[in-house]
């Protein structure tokens, strides 16, 4: 039986310069009370202190989350794959006051599950021809990781390479249940995801280490059917009943609960509003004339996330199965800060599995950001001058999805005006995208050809598909210029179609739908 804990008894129980693993995404399922414990105890106390972090998903909405771990010594190592939603964490890593490993983040699950079955780590494709790559960058972030030895090895398998991405032991393992019994054996009914929790808990117990669960309420033994157990209680060695749930234990970072998030109740179709039209809502539709009827996607963070689910929605698309890297099928995906959970899905399955079907079967398409494109169609997501976004699942799905279509604006920091006909560019963007060469290699062009992968990138004033030439204008918006408005602003030439095309007006309607069930027939 684990024991029944109060919140200040937590820090005692987690050492100094051990391996902390924490589950979650963005806000969900994140085990507040027991994260502002820990914090608590090191401002006042200095303890615990030279902790490693290890995480898979990114964990915070800005404010909450692991951002509690990030204080100077508290924290000196932290594995992870993504920190857009973090500031504080990027803010020490460009300044080098954390020691910081990027790795995919299907591959941090997946080693969850090697470390439960007492395996030095596990071989993956993932991340040959990126930053992860130890001939490249080997995951390192900042110029205090550079001495360090990588995470992660090639190795040659049957005259194949292979990453090979080594353990971390887990010494402590902080997760979250909506409810346990008096046994310790935890349900989630109303969490938003199942996550990877049971390989993280394993990999724990297989190490030594503590399980310490944080949950809303217990209940006696018996009430909880064995189904819905999804840990066991003997895997648990102690218990935190939040005190404060509508404050700490949140469904996720913008409501408490919703019942639809979690599959117990539906919403009707009409209640989930529109997608509102902009720039980012054309891009997005422009992307969903590359759906076809049977499509299994992917939906990833930002433009994709936030309006190809919307607008399938809206145009009545039915015969396509939208997923999020967190396990969910079907229904319409929350955005921005409460990526990763959806409203009337048709299921829901675990983090680590999700990542099996990405890695081995691969979805269809996978609807990806972009923050840099080069010459070669490389893309950089994951490291935008100070700001270290990382990875998230975009290698595990741009390497092994038969098609990638990336999204975002051309130029950062534009400002648009659309008319019945045609963009207006009211102020031109700051920033240029499309670089001579990315700042770091999130997605490798001359690999993704070698793979026959088909590759688009839309914005809103163009659009460019990757060939064994190079980078291809095929596509370009109605009231722009190609000279002033696309290829000056280029810091590469890149190959222009002979039949250059307009961009389908319909795009342009800005109320109602604009016919995508047709255009997907043609």
């Amino acid at each position: 039986m684990p024991k029944f804990i109060e919140k200040h008894e937590i820090p005692a129980l987690v050492k100094n310069d051990c391996t902390v693993c924490t589950l979650g995404m963005t806000l969900i399922s994140s085990s507040e009370t027991t994260l502002k414990a820990l914090e608590k105890s090191f401002l006042e106390t200095g303890e615990p202190k030279n902790l490693t972090l290890l995480h898979s998903a990114g964990q915070s909405d800005r404010v909450g989350g692991i951002q509690h771990f990030a204080h100077e010594g508290f924290v000196t190592r932290i594995y992870g794959s993504h920190w857009g939603l973090q500031p504080r964490w990027m803010e020490m890593m460009a300044n080098n006051k954390v020691e910081a490993f990027c790795l995919p983040q299907g591959q941090i699950t997946h080693l969850y599950r090697a470390m439960a079955g007492n395996k030095p780590g596990m071989f993956s494709k993932v991340g040959l021809g990126t930053y992860i790559d130890p001939r490249i960058e080997g995951g390192k972030m900042n110029d205090i990781t550079q001495p360090l030895e990588p995470p992660v090895d090639i190795i040659e398998l049957y005259g194949e390479e292979y990453m090979f991405y080594k353990a971390i032991p887990i010494d402590v393992c902080i997760i979250r249940g909506t409810k346990c019994d008096k046994n310790g054996n935890l349900s989630f009914e109303e969490e938003a995801m199942k996550l990877e929790v049971l390989p993280a808990v394993l990999a724990t117990k297989n190490n030594g280490g503590i399980v310490i669960a944080q949950v809303k309420r217990v209940v006696e033994n018996g009430t909880i059917n064995p189904k819905l157990a999804e840990i066991p209680g003997v895997f648990i060695d102690y218990v935190v009943v939040c005190d404060n749930p509508l404050e700490d234990h949140r469904q996720t970072s913008s409501w408490y609960l919703d019942l639809s998030f979690s599959g117990q109740e539906r919403v009707p179709q009409d209640e989930i509003k529109p997608v509102p039209f902009s720039e980012r809502k054309y891009i997005g539709r422009r992307a969903c004339m590359e759906l076809k009827s049977g499509n299994i996607i992917n939906l990833g963070t930002g433009i994709p996330n936030d309006t190809v689910g919307g607008i399938c929605n809206e145009e009545g698309v039915e015969d396509v199965m939208i997923t999020v890297e967190s396990g969910i099928y079907g229904g319409v995906s929350a955005g921005g800060i409460d990526f990763g959970i959806g409203q009337n899905l048709q299921a829901m399955i675990r983090h680590d599995e999700q990542m099996d079907f990405y890695n081995g079967a691969g979805c269809d398409i996978t609807f990806m950001g972009f923050g840099e494109i080069d010459q070669y169609g490389n893309v950089n997501a994951t490291k935008m001058g100070n700001a270290y976004t990382g990875c998230g699942g975009f290698i595990d799905l741009t390497q092994n999805a038969r098609k990638v279509v990336f999204c975002g604006t051309f130029m950062a920091k534009a400002k648009y005006g659309f008319t019945d006909d045609e963009i207006v560019i009211k102020k031109e963007g700051t920033i240029k995208k499309f670089v001579e060469n990315v700042n770091q290699i999130s997605f490798n062009g001359k690999q993704s050809v070698a793979n026959k992968q088909e590759v688009y990138y839309v914005t809103e004033r163009a659009v460019f598909t990757l060939t064994e030439e190079g980078v291809k204008l095929i596509e370009i918006a109605p009231g722009i210029d190609l000279q002033t408005q696309i290829l000056d602003l280029m810091d590469f030439e890149p190959i222009v179609a002979d039949d250059l095309k307009i961009m389908d007006p319909d795009l342009l309607i800005q109320d109602g739908t604009y016919g995508l069930k047709d255009k997907m027939k043609k």
